[in-house]
């Protein structure tokens, strides 16, 4: 019989190191397991929040107590944010994450039954969003108003034309690198991750490029090329690790900030309303619905429709007939 010419005491601890290792990963609970599966960073952020809010209102502490919750609970939760005032929308979403984990906790035996799966839910109005867009002439407005005598003015105007003239989510703006912003087939494009983790590339208004190449012109990080490409302006040289990305609710600032200088507008719109107007505007203007649910990365045109606000018609509303 061959001898084991290694070394025992070096496969004894290999074989340690191993069972270390085994019982740190058995250690790991399901909860976080099913977080980590979800691909999106958006939504792992997104359902740690839901369900935080699940074990917050119920006052839940441990995982023992979660995985042992019943249909009554889900119920008295669904009822709390009723309740409160919460959109259909958001209950839909919450529910739907809770749904989730108990649905992975049951397929590794963790949970006896899914408690949210028979929970009926709210509805909402799936043949038109509710997000509000701007007209095309305001949003030209909305898009001229940033300086372009500074870098903070000349880094707004490279965002909003991103956000109007391409489409992309906040998420995905602020997330962009500066290489990023290339050349493809001869035309300017932009190299992004879509909502799902897959990565998109897409031809780009010229504008928009003209844009995104003055702010970086100005700023002096054009050739950081895996760094941020948006950036908050103080505090954030090219030089120091790790350079700061712009956070997401700063994308929503900026187009509030110049909707109210440029349109008096304070309320009302958000990051995902430059979303709308830029399916509303191209569709309008003679793209195809499958072009623009390819630009924006819906999975299915039925969620491209939803933002198409071409048949929004305030001016026939039935309230301005209800004369007196």
């Amino acid at each position: 019989m061959a001898m084991d010419s290694r070394n025992p005491m070096i496969v004894a601890s290999n074989d340690i190191s191993r069972s270390h290792i085994l019982d740190r990963l058995s250690a790991i609970p399901e909860e976080e397991v099913w977080l980590a599966e979800q691909r999106s960073e958006h939504t792992r952020r997104a359902y740690r929040q839901d369900v935080a809010h699940f074990l917050t209102t119920l006052q839940i502490t441990s995982r023992t107590e979660l995985r042992k919750i019943d249909r009554v609970a889900i119920i008295a939760w669904q009822s709390s944010m009723k309740s409160a005032g919460v959109k259909a929308s958001t209950i839909r979403r919450r529910l739907s994450a809770l749904s989730s984990l108990f649905k992975h906790l049951v397929k590794v035996k963790a949970a006896d039954q899914n408690p949210v799966r028979d929970i009926k839910r709210p509805r909402i109005n799936r043949k038109r969003g509710t997000t509000p867009s701007f007209s095309q002439k305001e949003a030209r407005v909305v898009l001229d108003a940033p300086t372009n005598k500074t870098i903070i003015g000349l880094r707004d105007r490279a965002i909003l034309s991103v956000g109007f003239q391409v489409g992309l989510r906040r998420s995905e703006i602020v997330s962009l690198q500066v290489n990023s912003h290339h050349v493809n087939a001869g035309y300017p494009s932009l190299r992004y991750q879509l909502k799902g983790g897959t990565e998109n590339s897409l031809a780009i208004n010229p504008q928009t490029s003209q844009r995104i190449n003055e702010y970086l012109l100005a700023a002096g990080h054009a050739d950081d090329y895996d760094g941020p490409l948006f950036r908050p302006v103080r505090g954030n040289r090219k030089d120091l690790e790790p350079r700061r990305y712009l956070d997401p609710v700063a994308v929503d600032r900026i187009l509030r900030k110049y909707a109210k200088k440029s349109l008096g507008i304070e309320r009302g719109y958000s990051a995902h309303s430059m979303r709308a107007t830029f399916i509303t505007t191209a569709l309008n203007n003679g793209a195809s619905l499958e072009d623009v649910q390819e630009a924006v990365g819906h999975a299915d045109p039925s969620t491209t429709k939803l933002y198409d606000r071409r048949g929004y018609n305030p001016e026939k509303a039935a309230s301005f007939f209800a004369n007196y």
